[in-house]
């Protein structure tokens, strides 16, 4: 107020508009309608996809509410915001300027919900975790079980998606803590370890290296390798664990989308493969065709991990439940790394030889 008064002496010394005028348009502008949080998360949408319908349909909002949610804000702001054309749309100048902020609003009031659901009672209200599809499968049963057995007032609500996006989850607030392989080296990402496990070779029945133990790395070079598609990290740790061989390059005239597809085709002669040995039990039972090898030492692995925002606001009850489920894992074929990092063995049963079961 002591500034408005103070700017309304100094135009009306001027001469430019007289004190009553400038007293009114000073106060229209402080009375102009406040834009909502639904217009700013609306805005910031269509700035990230700009396309209307793939930006209502990541918010879960109708496509004409999202328009007239942008149009509203639009009018509350008294600026255009964008430029819609018949096949495109674009952010004008300021729309461009004012989606850096909304992002900020959203993000610092995200903050704000996380920082009051911290402050009640550990363990209750949503837990929205990402999990990626190689490990969805074989873990989620016993992260389900384990959620509901210790921590029942939990609302578990489960994101299965690659890890690319679920990095880009995480970071705008939209996931609170994921479970996928690392090491991711993200800055504002903190790490929480659970457990190592073996990478083993999928082969057809009648192939020369099918139920065999300890297979030298450098077989890898000639092997017909199958891969899941691109953007999922597994596909990259096995193109690594190839160059590791000495493979050059791994040329792939076949891939899959899922692990399910890619052992079929495994079955069926097309290649051999390489699965984590958590999805060895599960894949492998869908067939009689398969045997599973295991590598000589040092064996290739991979490591899967919790991964949260570093400093979350949960931090402490995301540490609980790695520990929670770090023992609720060690039935599994894996090696559990604890707090300070030292490994355990698993107390799963060989890969081979629960390939072999699974064969028949």
């Amino acid at each position: 107020m002591v500034a408005q008064r103070a700017l309304i002496r100094e135009i009306a010394t001027l001469g430019r508009v007289d004190r009553r005028q400038l007293s009114v348009t000073v106060s229209n502008t402080s009375k102009r309608k406040q834009p909502s949080l639904a217009q700013l998360r609306a805005f910031a949408a269509v700035a990230d996809h700009l396309h209307f319908r793939d930006a209502a349909a990541a918010i879960g909002m109708s496509q004409p509410a999202l328009s007239g949610a942008v149009s509203a804000l639009e009018e509350a702001l008294g600026v255009t915001l964008l430029e819609r054309t018949t096949r495109k749309v674009l952010l004008s100048p300021a729309g461009e300027r004012l989606s850096v902020r909304a992002k900020a609003v959203l993000n610092e009031v995200g903050a704000l919900l996380e920082e009051a659901e911290a402050v009640r009672a550990p363990f209750t209200g949503a837990l929205r975790l990402g999990v990626i599809p190689t490990v969805a499968p074989y873990l989620l049963p016993t992260v389900l079980r384990l959620v509901h057995d210790r921590y029942p007032d939990l609302d578990l609500q489960v994101h299965e998606e690659q890890t690319a996006t679920l990095l880009d989850g995480l970071a705008s607030g939209r996931l609170d803590l994921l479970l996928l392989a690392v090491p991711l080296g993200v800055p504002g990402v903190t790490e929480l370890p659970l457990f190592d496990e073996d990478f083993v070779l999928v082969t057809p029945m009648e192939h020369e290296l099918g139920g065999r133990e300890g297979i030298a790395r450098e077989a890898l070079r000639e092997l017909n390798l199958l891969l899941l598609d691109e953007g999922h990290c597994l596909r990259d740790q096995a193109l690594d664990i190839c160059r590791e061989a000495g493979r050059a390059n791994a040329p792939v005239a076949t891939t899959a989308a899922g692990l399910s597809t890619l052992v079929q085709l495994v079955a069926g002669g097309l290649g051999c493969t390489l699965l984590p040995r958590t999805a060895v039990r599960v894949e492998t039972s869908r067939s009689s065709r398969l045997l599973t090898g295991t590598f000589a030492e040092p064996v290739p692995t991979r490591r899967i991990a919790l991964a949260m925002r570093t400093g979350a606001a949960r931090e402490a009850e995301y540490e609980e439940l790695a520990a929670a489920l770090r023992e609720a894992l060690r039935p599994l074929p894996v090696r559990v790394v604890d707090g300070a990092g030292r490994i355990t063995p698993c107390a799963g049963p060989p890969a081979a030889s629960a390939a072999a079961a699974a064969a028949g």
